[in-house]
């Protein structure tokens, strides 16, 4: 009985670990930026967008089209990279267990 015990209070700690990476994740913002830095997002580690800025140069074309691109294209990344970091932090402390849910 006595390794049951040890294993769930590994699995106790673990939980409490996977819960506060999970609170300071988003807490914290991941940025990515397309078009040579012309269009930067900022996502949180909720996956939300959090700021969104457009250089005024990228207006200048008229060519709303390539903005829209440049947007889901920075957008899209800075997800990835939060979803990335959140994953390899999460890896780390379940040593790679894939817990469903938590990503």
């Amino acid at each position: 009985m006595r390794n049951m015990n040890d294993i769930l209070r590994q699995a106790q700690v673990m939980q409490q670990k996977l819960a506060k990476l999970q609170q300071e994740a988003a807490e914290h913002t991941y940025e990515a930026s397309s078009g040579g830095g012309m269009v930067k997002a900022e996502v949180s580690g909720k996956q939300e967008l959090v700021s969104l800025r457009i250089d005024p140069k990228a207006l200048e074309g008229g060519d709303t089209e390539m903005l829209q691109d440049l947007v889901v294209a920075a957008v899209n990344e800075a997800g990835r990279i939060a979803r990335e970091t959140l994953e390899r932090e999460m890896n780390a402390i379940s040593g790679g267990i894939k817990i469903p849910g938590m990503i």
